[in-house]
């Protein structure tokens, strides 16, 4: 698999066995990935899928059992302890349970990682407050991690991990503790950085939502292999593997009940359309013909639709080719399900 020069992240061929009192377990199973400077790549998969392993074996933090890790060229498995801890300075992670030092305040916790490299108390301390400011917790400085919401932890946690400079953050499940509202505003956190700073983030997540909402490329990894990689539109629009289905449709990728129903039915990408025109009702009224609305999961992110629908459509074939022509030609991604239509 060859790389390209903008490829931060190179995964070859990486296979992860535990033993236990049970045997071997196979985590991982001849991974090979790439990811891209400036990415937001999702790994999403169900739990146990092997997801936080691999997002371990990215940082060495777990040592492939086979395969390689590259960042930025630099094959990791070839590196000592001391060049193994210099490059995971440049490799920072963050975790769903935030991992603040309880007895540190807040700025104490945020210059941790700049004593450990060595950097003056006063030049930490200024550089602290900066990151503070940047996650808007420039006034809780001298609170306790106790004191603090959720949403607040990890917002110091986002500057802990900052601190060192990082090229690439690695954030484990790092929105799974926390509402939907403050995972939205660390989602929006995380996207500022990366827009600002050019960092790489790499999430590791189970909920399909985090993907859409962020990330611009994904992985899907089911049964401790790749199931399925390329764009969010790609993946979203057209998941091929089971795996991917299964997080993409809300009833499990079944399409029986559109069988059930009859042919002709479609099912409709929305990725660029407002929120706020009704292309359906639209397309109903200009046909002049209804359709059937099997399945619906649509939301509004930002003043866009985001989501799908499968639509069955009249039997009259003019008619459906007309329906699918007018949706087309509003942007729509249209994918006429394979067996019901035609």
């Amino acid at each position: 698999m060859g790389a390209d020069e903008n490829t931060i992240i190179r995964v070859e061929n990486v296979s992860k066995t535990f033993s236990g009192k049970d045997g071997q377990v196979e985590a991982l199973k001849n991974i090979n990935l790439d990811i891209h400077q400036g990415d937001i790549f999702g790994i999403i998969g169900m739990s146990g899928a092997g997801k936080s392993t691999l997002v371990r074996c990215l940082n060495f933090l777990e040592r492939p059992t086979e395969g390689h890790v590259f960042i930025d060229g630099k094959d990791l498995s070839g590196l000592n302890e001391k060049e193994l801890r210099a490059e995971r300075t440049q490799i920072a992670m963050i975790f769903q349970h935030f991992n603040l030092l309880m007895q540190r305040n807040v700025i104490d916790n945020v210059c941790f990682p700049m004593e450990i490299l060595g950097i003056s108390k006063a030049k930490a301390r200024k550089r602290a407050l900066e990151l503070l400011e940047e996650v808007d917790l420039a006034d809780k400085a001298k609170s306790y991690p106790a004191q603090l919401s959720g949403g607040q932890k990890q917002r110091v946690a986002i500057a802990r991990a900052l601190a060192s400079d990082p090229k690439i953050l690695l954030c484990d499940e790092a929105t799974s503790a926390l509402d939907p509202t403050t995972t939205k505003s660390i989602l929006a956190l995380l996207k500022e950085i990366n827009e600002k700073h050019g960092i790489t983030i790499v999430i590791i997540t189970h909920a399909m939502s985090v993907v859409q909402e962020i990330c611009n490329r994904v992985a899907i990894i089911d049964g401790g292999t790749l199931a399925e990689t390329g764009t969010v539109l790609e993946v979203f629009s057209r998941p091929k593997s089971r795996a991917a289905m299964k997080l993409v449709y809300p009833d499990g990728g079944d399409t029986s009940v559109a069988e059930m129903k009859g042919r002709h039915c479609i099912r409709i990408v929305f990725s660029s359309n407002s929120s706020f025109e009704p292309v359906i009702g639209n397309m109903v009224l200009y046909c002049n013909a209804p359709v059937n609305i099997l399945l619906a999961d649509t939301r509004d992110i930002g003043g866009i639709a985001q989501g799908q629908m499968i639509l069955q459509l009249p039997e009259d074939e003019q008619v459906a080719a007309r329906m699918i022509a007018y949706l087309r030609e509003r942007n729509l991604g249209v994918e006429e399900l394979d067996g019901y239509v035609g």
